[in-house]
């Protein structure tokens, strides 16, 4: 897996959105047609859509389903990678989305409160569909839409889902997400030593040194969201960047 600038689609009451540290009511960014934003990334280059529930990851109860079933359906007809997480709860719902034509489900809360989901889903499905979501806040992993901390750090879960199955890792640093103030690269780093899967990282990008900083960590791509939807650059300038520092 190459390393990509992965952008984020958060959907919330049927609007794409960004929020600070995915606190309710603190959209800095509502946009009315999230199945246009997401084409309009693809337009621009991206290969891969982040797509979010929010409304399912905060309740879990997936409300934006038909507009998430939209943008799977467009997004396979123009070979897009597409991968979808908030309020995937059950062996049901990741393998509705998969079959629907989702390349990687995410899976949080539902894979902390039962583990062998993930083995379950890798087994039927294989891990390369599988995706565990760890967001950190304070060095610990936070689940239910990040309003309950557990006790685990994002290392000691990564080498568990490993184990069981998955077959990438998605890293959000909460302390650094939706800020606007740069990223922490150490967590990411310190998770990417511990495992032998991908990790992609999320949480803070802010500008393009930002993005290059979290590549250096050995992530294999990063989400990015604010920055992009309030123009701290922009997604052609993302993939320039990368490809001078290849040259």
């Amino acid at each position: 897996m190459g390393f990509e600038v992965i952008p984020a689609v958060d959907i919330r009451g049927g609007k794409c959105v960004q929020l600070v540290q995915g606190a309710p009511g603190s959209e800095m960014v509502s946009l009315d047609d999230p199945v246009a934003v997401a084409l309009e990334w693809v337009a621009q280059g991206a290969k891969t859509l982040h797509l979010i529930d929010l409304d399912g990851a905060l309740d879990g109860r997936r409300v934006n389903a038909p507009v998430i079933e939209k943008i799977v359906s467009a997004g396979k007809k123009r070979d897009v990678t597409i991968q979808i997480g908030g309020g995937i709860r059950s062996f049901e719902d990741a393998a509705h989305l998969l079959k629907l034509g989702a390349d990687r489900v995410i899976l949080s809360t539902a894979a902390l409160r039962e583990p062998e989901l993930v083995k379950r889903l890798a087994d039927e499905f294989g891990s390369e569909h599988i995706n565990v979501a760890l967001d950190s806040k304070n060095g610990k992993v936070a689940i239910d839409g990040w309003k309950t901390i557990s006790e685990f750090t994002a290392v000691t879960l990564g080498r568990k889902f490993e184990k069981l199955g998955a077959g990438t890792l998605l890293f959000t640093n909460i302390d650094t997400e939706g800020l606007m103030k740069g990223v922490d690269p150490e967590p990411t780093a310190e998770l990417v030593k511990a495992v032998d899967i991908p990790v992609i990282a999320s949480g803070g990008i802010t500008t393009l040194q930002d993005i290059l900083t979290m590549r250096a960590t050995g992530a294999c791509g990063v989400v990015v969201g604010s920055a992009l939807y309030t123009g701290k650059f922009t997604y052609p300038e993302a993939l320039d960047i990368l490809k001078e520092q290849q040259n």
